[in-house]
């Protein structure tokens, strides 16, 4: 983005940001930057939220994101500070971008040569290869025009687009419909719908309820490219927070927040032990739900229980942490398993009555063919990433049942049979969501990028209830991911600077 953020003057401001996410990062950079005395309240032993870091016999995971896709956002973030992400790490374009298995038996690598693609989607149907072209010509003109104007502008309220230039840029972009219908206008086969759709699991919905706008997502893919940070995704949380402490930010883990109290003149915050912190503003970035539920009075509140129990939810996850031994050469760094048809899938975790899966699609992590220094010589560190509806129960049976299914699944359709080489096992799913992040319903990710849930109809940075009361990270605009959640720093920032004024 050309320019700097309009965040203005906070000298003398002293502000406490409530969980340590990619969003809370963002604003206190952007607030210390600004002149403001900011202090990070983390609940758990480490800061980065859910990316956080699993360390174990040798072994290291990243046990949240694993993807770095946006370059360029981290780009415009770290350059609002007069600074570039090499200062912090170094990126390594993957190549491919991720394999497919499809549970047929086919197989296909999506390349960074967009020929190859190309050529690739010709080979499933005639036509295609061009209509690929056409396909990222729209992702592309949807990215830019989206980015500049709807992602690092926050329309927040409604006549925020009753506006002529609102209009005419919005002019071309799909902002109706769902990926499925937009989609289905360029290719007919099946495989390669999904392929250009993958990533909306991501961004916690399904190609029948994400709308037609994130077909932006496959310009970030196929033409940005898909990268990984040194150290992984927790090198790049390292990154922000060594410059973060460069521009004055205290940080403080195994600080779990109890309550939000407005007081005369600001705020008296509480942790569980009993400490207490007076700021001026507060700024939550725990989950959103839990924040007016759990921490604030009832007062104190936009919106009640109903409101939350009536939101669609983005996706928890089934995961398994798995030190291996030995090689996993038929997978790449990163591996998606998919049903032919994976509509059942979807429907188990976004339908009235959400289950398990049978034949799920998954993803699976081995960050290990790219960097050494996450498992011990002669071993490979992997994990699996199952979507699954969020509010499931999860006891010890259940994970044992799924995690039995899961390795057969590995085996049967990629013909990497982990079973006997498995030296260290973590499991992590629904109950620890909720349990680590406080994240409600124990979702991965947030509310889901619904057509009811995008833009304006997502909660606000700034409470209604309470003067000097905000909110960042996934569950406020523009949404899921981090990249979207360092962007969302920004716009709280820019949002406490106006409420100033």
């Amino acid at each position: 983005m050309d320019g700097s953020p309009a965040i203005g003057s906070a000298d003398g401001r002293s502000v406490v940001v409530v969980g340590s996410g990619f969003g809370g990062l963002s604003t206190a950079c952007y607030l210390a930057d600004a002149g403001a005395d900011v202090t990070v309240l983390e609940k758990n032993e480490q800061l980065g939220g859910r990316a956080s870091r699993l360390h174990a016999d040798g072994f290291r995971f990243d046990m949240g994101p694993s993807w770095y896709l946006m370059p360029d956002v981290f780009e415009d973030f770290f350059g609002d500070f007069g600074r570039t992400p090499s200062q912090y790490y170094e990126l390594e374009r993957l190549d491919p971008h991720y394999r497919i298995f499809f549970k047929d038996g086919d197989q296909v690598d999506l390349v960074p040569d967009i020929d190859q693609n190309r050529q690739l989607f010709e080979s499933y149907e005639p036509g295609a290869g061009e209509a690929l072209d056409d396909y990222l010509d729209q992702a592309a003109y949807t990215y830019d025009v989206g980015m500049e104007h709807f992602v690092y502008e926050d329309r927040s309220r409604l006549r925020d687009y009753v506006d002529s230039d609102v209009l005419r840029y919005a002019r071309g972009l799909s902002l109706l419909g769902t990926m499925q219908g937009h989609v289905e206008d360029y290719f007919d086969h099946p495989k390669l719908q999904q392929i250009v759709q993958y990533s909306l699991v991501f961004l916690g919905g399904a190609p029948n309820n994400t709308p037609a706008l994130y077909n932006l997502m496959s310009h970030v893919d196929f033409n940005l490219g898909v990268y990984y940070p040194e150290n992984g995704l927790g090198g790049v949380v390292d990154g922000v927070v060594a410059m973060a402490e460069e521009l004055g930010v205290d940080f403080r883990t195994g600080h779990p927040v109890s309550e939000i109290r407005g007081r005369e003149g600001g705020f008296a915050v509480r942790t569980e032990d009993g400490r207490e912190f007076f700021p001026d503003e507060v700024v939550s970035n725990a989950d959103y739900a839990h924040t007016e539920q759990e921490l604030l009075v009832p007062e104190d509140r936009q919106y009640d229980a109903d409101y939350w129990d009536s939101r669609t939810y983005a996706p928890s996850a089934f995961l398994l942490y798995l030190g291996v031994e030995g090689d996993v050469a038929d997978l790449e760094h990163h591996t998606l398993v998919l049903p032919t048809d994976w509509d059942d899938h979807f429907d188990t975790i976004f339908s009235d009555d959400p289950s398990w899966p049978e034949d799920p699609a998954y993803y699976l992590c081995v960050p290990s063919k790219t960097d050494d220094s996450v498992a011990p010589e002669g071993h490979s560190n992997l994990f699996a990433l199952v979507p699954i509806a969020p509010g499931l129960d999860d006891g010890p049976e259940r994970r044992q049942q799924f995690r039995d299914l899961l390795l057969d699944d590995i085996a049967d359709h990629t013909g990497v049979d982990l079973r006997d080489r498995i030296v260290f096992e973590k499991s992590f799913c629904v109950s620890d969501f909720a349990e680590r992040y406080n994240s409600t319903k124990g979702t991965a990710l947030g509310l889901a990028h619904t057509l009811r849930q995008t833009s304006l109809l997502r909660p606000p940075h700034v409470s209604d209830e309470v003067d000097g009361l905000y909110f960042t990270g996934s569950y406020t605009t523009p949404g899921i991911g981090v990249p979207m959640c360092l962007i969302s720093g920004r716009l709280t920032a820019e949002t406490m600077a106006r409420e100033r004024r």
